[in-house]
């Protein structure tokens, strides 16, 4: 068919060859081995979760992301852009599990053997415990898993695998959903973690079939532009943790390296005293991140002013600037308004409103903001300013990197830093001045003071 009947798109059809079925007595085989191996239904409260305990890769960032480090018996899709890093992740990962744990074996469908060597050397990857294979068919690694039992499976990648009782390409829908399959019950059986790297389309969604995603216990994605240092390890699903937190890490020529203080890093950079430019303690899972967020108005030279954002989300962006516009009277309407959060980090949480306004009333007015405070709060319609969640670790991790104010809505009944009514502030990082924040006009009007009135 030409075109599909039910969305009308054209060209969308693919041919799939329907798997030879086993013989009758498989499925029987499969159930009493799966049986054999977890020993049939047992009640919720007879089930012992510590017999299999988290293992740490031996990289912080990674185990940040997967919740504490690897589950046995788990299966985890890390996705990403071509030469963004995934191989070399995974394969620094790999030494330090065969170091920690026990033997790894890393299968590649895309490189030789020879070729892995070679990263291996630039990593300064050199254990005997990792074990390498270049080969493509599932039946074949499902045999020298077999023969060489490692304590960890690494998969690269699922779209180059193929089972041979699939009669169609490797990397087709029906490939890459079987041999997922397969890799899947592995795991469950013998309670082996399993990783695959998986590539992305050029809309930045996984390669293959919807359905790869729901099989797998944990998906990853490995972001960040090849032009810059840092890269990004972000959970999009996770069975075993949270998908919150946020691993970053920089490339350098010897692989990848750990960011350990990421909001030294991304501040690093950072000139004081020039307008539109303020910094905002966001928080990414548990961990507290300080950023830059950059705000840049300038005169239109087209009928429909331009709106751009950069890391940031660019519908909450376009509302502040309507807020600006109707309740301080900016004249926003006929200028371009560009914003960029420093750092290739994307921030979307509405704590960052309130910085967002003032940085970009900051460039409209062409008036420094002191480089020594921080601005927390959501921005309602009305002009207000909202307290958000986790305050007092965004104000800590302020004080610890030396801001001495910080801009923060108060909640009902409590002062800015979330300290109960009296005047009880004993919640207040020692250092910081917080100023507590009711309307985007007041923190405006504060924050642009000449820095003698300050």
């Amino acid at each position: 068919m030409g075109r599909c009947p039910e969305c009308s798109e054209w060209n969308s059809f693919a041919e799939e060859a329907a798997p030879r079925r086993t013989a009758a007595g498989g499925r029987a085989s499969v159930v009493a081995g799966h049986d054999a191996a977890r020993g049939g239904p047992q009640p919720v409260g007879a089930i012992d979760a510590a017999r299999y305990p988290r293992m740490n890769t031996g990289i912080g960032e990674f185990d940040r992301v997967l919740g504490g480090g690897v589950v046995a018996g788990s299966l985890v899709l890390v996705g990403g852009d071509p030469g963004v890093g995934k191989s070399t992740l995974l394969l620094q990962v790999a030494e330090h599990l065969a170091q920690a744990h026990g033997p790894v074996l890393y299968v590649s469908g895309e490189e030789s053997t020879q070729q892995i060597k070679l990263r291996a050397d630039r990593l300064g990857v050199r254990s005997e415990r990792l074990l390498l294979l270049s080969e493509t068919d599932m039946e074949l690694i499902e045999g020298h898993v077999q023969a060489t039992r490692p304590h960890f499976l690494i998969i690269d990648s699922i779209q180059t695998m193929s089972v041979p009782e699939v009669e169609s390409a490797p990397g087709t829908v029906t490939q890459v959903r079987e041999s997922a399959a397969r890799l899947m019950r592995l795991a469950k059986h013998t309670h082996l973690p399993v990783f695959l790297i998986g590539h992305v389309t050029k809309e930045g969604a996984l390669a293959g079939p919807r359905v790869l995603e729901h099989m797998v216990d944990t998906v990853l994605y490995f972001e960040g532009d090849r032009h810059q240092a840092f890269q990004v390890l972000r959970a999009v699903k996770n069975r075993f943790g949270s998908t919150d937190e946020l691993g970053i890490f920089e490339m350098r020529e010897t692989g990848l390296s750990e960011v350990l203080n990421p909001s030294e890093v991304f501040l690093a950079h950072r000139r004081g005293q020039v307008p539109g430019s303020v910094v905002v303690p966001a928080i990414e899972g548990t961990r507290p991140l300080l950023v830059e967020a950059q705000a840049l108005v300038a005169s239109a030279h087209f009928t429909t002013p331009r709106r751009m954002a950069a890391g940031g989300d660019y519908n909450r962006m376009c509302l502040t600037v309507a807020v600006l516009e109707k309740r301080l009277g900016l004249p926003l309407g006929t200028r371009d308004v560009y914003l960029s959060i420093a750092g290739g980090v994307r921030v979307v949480e509405p704590a960052a409103d309130l910085g967002i306004a003032v940085a970009i009333a900051s460039s409209f007015r062409d008036a420094p903001v002191d480089p020594a405070a921080v601005f927390i709060g959501e921005v309602g319609l009305a002009g207000e300013v909202r307290p958000v969640q986790q305050t007092e670790k965004r104000l800590n991790e302020a004080a610890r990197l030396g801001f001495r104010r910080a801009f923060a809505a108060a909640a009902p009944g409590r002062s800015a830093d979330g300290s109960p009514p009296g005047g009880d502030r004993r919640r207040t990082p020692a250092g910081l001045v917080v100023v507590a924040i009711e309307t985007v006009r007041q923190a405006v009007d504060l924050a642009l003071q000449p820095e003698g009135e300050r």
